[in-house]
């Protein structure tokens, strides 16, 4: 597949870019600074401000779906707009885990262990989320991580989830960066959460 990137020198961003190309898919890397994107066969980095959505749109043409590493200050509709004007019908979102519930109704944001100062972009996660809710003509998915994210070894090992926060025998809820690549782009390929909502963790 043609996939575009965005935020594609970041932590997630650069292991998604680096689990595409393994794979053999063709990817266009949009950075603020392509010039911090490793090269790699099948990549191609390009300079780009995902928060004007012509300029996007022009970028990602062609594309058979775009996986967003950014960060929240950048609106789903932003993103929903630039690829509505790109003719693209797939994006796939990597998420925050703010929203998962630990119990019936109750989320990780909600619990008193969650970090106060998290909280100011764990809800631009949370109104991101709600937004593509209300999406029905984009194809899209938000991977929420683990609570815990990390910079770790590639295991190839680990359980998905749908809206519950998964979590190990020691009620431990990680996952490294490669892990959630390997994650992000298995959906990309098998596509089992069409306009929904999943999560991963050892």
């Amino acid at each position: 597949m043609k996939v575009a990137v965005l935020g594609a020198s970041g932590r997630a961003g650069s292991e998604i870019t680096r689990e595409l190309a393994a794979r053999g898919h063709s990817v266009i890397a949009v950075a603020r600074k392509p010039e911090a994107i490793s090269a790699a066969p099948g990549v191609t980095a390009v300079a780009g401000d995902a928060s004007d959505p012509a300029a996007l749109a022009d970028l990602i043409k062609g594309a058979d779906a775009v996986i967003s590493a950014l960060h929240f200050d950048v609106p789903a509709q932003t993103l929903l707009s630039a690829l509505r004007q790109a003719g693209v019908g797939r994006l796939l979102v990597t998420g925050g885990a703010a929203s998962l519930e630990v119990a019936p109704g109750k989320r990780l944001i909600d619990t008193p262990e969650f970090p106060e100062e998290w909280k100011t972009f764990a809800q631009g996660g949370i109104a991101f989320l709600d937004a593509l809710r209300d999406e029905t003509a984009i194809d899209w998915t938000f991977f929420s991580p683990a609570a815990f994210i990390f910079e770790g070894p590639r295991t190839e090992t680990f359980r998905l989830g749908g809206d519950q926060l998964v979590t190990d025998e020691a009620g431990e809820s990680k996952i490294s960066f490669a892990d959630y690549a390997i994650a992000m782009v298995d959906e990309l390929e098998q596509h089992r959460y069409p306009r929904g909502r999943f999560t991963a963790a050892y």
